[in-house]
């Protein structure tokens, strides 16, 4: 069998995979979506499912106010003696010299939870990974961030001990890794081998200068000495290689003594530096040298589309049907939804009170950092089509309701139903860009008298189409083709995190919430 990378795609970045007998976890960052932190699982490293989120409650998680990209960062999964182990940090202010930011472990005896309330552990950086050494003590390693003038703002990785009894830190904080001249050294994740504690780090940033590295020492205190050979993997040299940004790596060991390695990768559109499916997670094979390093199994640095999958069974899971019908027994969403901020709770969503459908109450605009009424899942295919139906009448401008394509507050393409003095009801495109808000000239259908209106999105690439539908059969072109790029992490220097969400969302400015039914929502890729 071959592993196809990615193996996760679409939005899942910072992977964190273990091992636990013969089961495959990983983690995968969520930023400002609600629920937080996608656990995905495997048994052969070939075939991934989305299995669970282990941040379900407010109590847990309130991202409300939260900026776009903070949030979840970067969470780590470990196990011990029963019991599982995640760390995360929620990031409350990530612009400006300084982080505000908090880390806390959460735990769970079961991967499915229920998972605890977390235990505020530090701030003084982000990327916590908590090592369980063999004596049984605990060790919490993050990177440290130095906001003052002159100073290398990642200023190395830093270790405290965690003692479960009193569910705090204890002893003294020791520096003990300060990364190559590669720079940007954070993501630390250990582990123990022949007398040897490891230490894989990201380094590089997360951007297009994204890499691996390796260090070592007999002492966990260190000091440790890196691989001569680093990074271990990297795309920095290969901007033609179709997997870029290669980086933030963790490690394990199959049942069979075979090593594999997770890392985040990202597709660029072709002949751009624009990554609008966000950064993703991919799998190599690794294997250890004579003297102890270790090396991509077939050589080199850069990372494989294709790999061996290890000897194991193969064990595939069933697909997730293309369309979501919103008629099953339960009161939840399908597992692939996310909400934006806020969790899907019957204040402002049912599918409960019209069967069959998806109700959605109208709050804030798509700009709100607090309550928007947003159902969405992340964009996983270069060329697909998404489709929904929505029975919805507003009575004035400042109700809306449709099918989003949405990066954040300041980027996203919105085909929307509203009604106003001049046209009555009415379907139209809203673009904002770099939060300049605009509507495409030309993009406008008369509604009149549509009790359904059929709302598609397709993708090709660059190039982003709506289209609607009074019957779901004859469909009518919306306005001009947009271009996907503008939804991407790099977009005009923006820095982001996440990548594009395909979804349907109500908003009601006037706040009578005002509702919207959406009937089904479908994803289908093209292959």
């Amino acid at each position: 069998m071959k592993i196809n990378n990615p193996v996760l795609k679409g939005f899942n970045p910072d992977a964190s995979m273990i091992r636990v007998g013969d089961d495959y976890y990983i983690a995968t960052s969520t930023f400002e979506w609600f629920p937080g932190v996608r656990i995905h699982h495997s048994r052969d490293l070939v075939h991934w499912r989305l299995l669970t989120y282990p941040l379900d409650r407010v109590s847990q998680l309130d991202l409300r106010g939260i900026q776009s990209s903070g949030g979840i960062w970067a969470p780590a999964l470990s196990y011990d003696n029963g019991t599982f182990y995640l760390m995360i940090t929620i990031v409350t202010n990530r612009k400006g010299v300084y982080k505000d930011l908090h880390n806390y472990l959460l735990t769970a005896s079961d991967i499915c939870g229920p998972w605890s309330e977390p235990v505020y552990l530090n701030s003084s950086g982000f990327d916590p990974f908590l090592f369980h050494d063999d004596d049984g003590r605990k060790w919490l390693l993050n990177m440290r961030w130095d906001f003052r003038k002159g100073r290398n703002r990642f200023s190395g990785i830093v270790m405290q001990e965690y003692c479960p009894e009193l569910r705090k830190l204890i002893g003294p904080v020791k520096d003990i890794c300060k990364g190559t001249d590669i720079g940007v050294t954070e993501g630390p994740n250990m582990f123990k081998r022949n007398g040897y504690y490891y230490l894989l780090l990201a380094e590089g940033g997360t951007g297009f200068n994204h890499a691996a590295t390796l260090a070592r020492s007999r002492s966990l205190e260190g000091p440790y000495e890196f691989d001569p050979e680093y990074p271990l993997i990297t795309t920095v040299d290969h901007p033609e290689h179709p997997l870029q940004k290669a980086g933030h790596g963790a490690l394990v060991e199959t049942q069979n003594g075979e090593w594999y390695m997770s890392y985040i990768c990202a597709r660029p559109l072709p002949e751009r530096r624009l990554c609008p499916l966000g950064r993703e997670t991919s799998l190599i094979k690794v294997e250890w040298t004579e003297d102890g390093w270790l090396r991509i199994a077939g050589g080199g640095r850069l990372p494989h589309l294709t790999v061996l999958a290890p000897d194991l069974p193969p064990h595939p899971f069933e697909e997730l049907p293309e369309r979501e019908d919103f008629d099953g027994s339960g009161s939840s969403l399908g597992i692939q939804f996310q909400t934006l901020r806020i969790p899907a709770d019957d204040s402002w969503l049912s599918l409960e009170e019209r069967p069959g459908y998806l109700r959605l109450y109208g709050q804030e605009s798509l700009c709100s950092w607090h309550r928007q009424s947003m159902v969405a899942r992340s964009l996983q295919h270069y060329r697909c089509e998404v489709e929904t139906c929505v029975e919805f009448e507003p009575d004035n401008y400042m109700q809306m309701a449709g099918l989003v394509c949405y990066y954040d507050e300041s980027d996203h393409f919105y085909l929307r139903i509203s009604h106003d003095e001049q046209h009555g009801k009415h379907i139209a495109i809203i673009v904002t860009d770099q939060g300049r808000y605009d509507e495409q000239e030309g993009a406008l259908i008369d509604i009149n008298g549509w009790d359904r209106s059929y709302l598609k999105v397709a993708i090709d690439f660059d190039l982003v189409q709506f289209y609607c539908s009074k019957d779901g059969e004859e469909w009518t072109a919306v306005g001009s083709p947009l271009d996907l790029g503008q939804l991407s992490d790099e977009y005009e220097g923006k820095l982001g995190f996440t990548g594009t969400f395909v979804g349907m969302c109500v908003q009601d400015l006037s706040g009578t919430r005002k509702h919207a039914d959406f009937d089904y929502f479908q994803y289908r890729a093209i292959e």
